[in-house]
């Protein structure tokens, strides 16, 4: 199965099933689910979670118990600045400068109250969240199809910020923990851990990380759109 395939078959099923959440529908995004704070609740138990002092995640609304999650567990908290538009690319929140977590923890609250940072500003990351719409037992995973999730990892690397000791996490629905061989890249960043509502699991992921960006895969107009890409080609 290709990947938009399975991406249109988990959405689908979320829908029908009436398991998918707010925002409506569930195509064309990181899906929420029924269930995302028992998913988060899994992840923040694991030793991995506890033992990360620094945390970067998605901003993707299933992923909103998480990072509310992080802030309250003291963690340093870094978001992507949407579609990595900015030269200062990442938000840093920091739980010791933020009153209201709830709402820093949204799009629109991270926005506000987080400190827009580039990637030489950064602390090391300890643990990665990534939203997925589907992942497999050996660590493949799906996104909603705009490659931005490993894009963030690879220029990471490129600062040295990650590595592959970096711990790389989802939490997800059941029904999107799959069987199926997910088609694979050299860019594409393995998950390591998933949580679902119902359980605990390390995948089977093996061998590394992506080392750092691959130049061939970056389309000319992404360079042209993502100051840090630029820059980075500069150099």
């Amino acid at each position: 199965m290709d990947k938009q395939a399975l991406r249109e078959r988990i959405w689908d099923e979320l829908e029908e099933s009436g398991e998918a959440r707010f925002p409506y529908p569930p195509h064309g995004r990181i899906p929420n689910f029924d269930g995302a704070d028992e998913a988060a609740e899994r992840l923040a138990a694991n030793e991995a979670w506890q033992e990360a002092e620094v945390v970067k995640s998605n901003p993707d609304s299933p992923q909103l118990p998480v990072r509310r999650a992080a802030l309250r567990a003291g963690k340093t908290l870094y978001m992507a600045v949407p579609r990595l538009r900015d030269e200062k690319c990442f938000l840093r929140l920091d739980p010791d400068e933020i009153a209201d977590i709830d709402h820093a923890t949204t799009i629109g609250g991270s926005s506000e109250v987080g400190v827009p940072v580039g990637p030489d500003e950064m602390e090391s990351i300890d643990l990665i969240v990534s939203g997925s719409v589907a992942v497999n037992g050996i660590g493949a995973r799906v996104g909603k199809g705009e490659g931005y999730s490993d894009l963030e990892f690879a220029i990471l690397r490129e600062f040295g910020l990650v590595d592959d000791a970096t711990t790389t996490v989802t939490t997800l629905h059941e029904m999107q923990f799959v069987d199926e061989a997910i088609p694979t890249a050299s860019h594409d960043v393995p998950i390591e851990w998933v949580f679902t509502p119902e359980r605990s699991v390390r995948t089977d992921a093996s061998g590394g990380k992506p080392e750092g960006l691959a130049w061939n895969g970056v389309a000319d107009e992404r360079l042209d759109e993502i100051p840090i890409l630029n820059r980075l080609d500069r150099e």
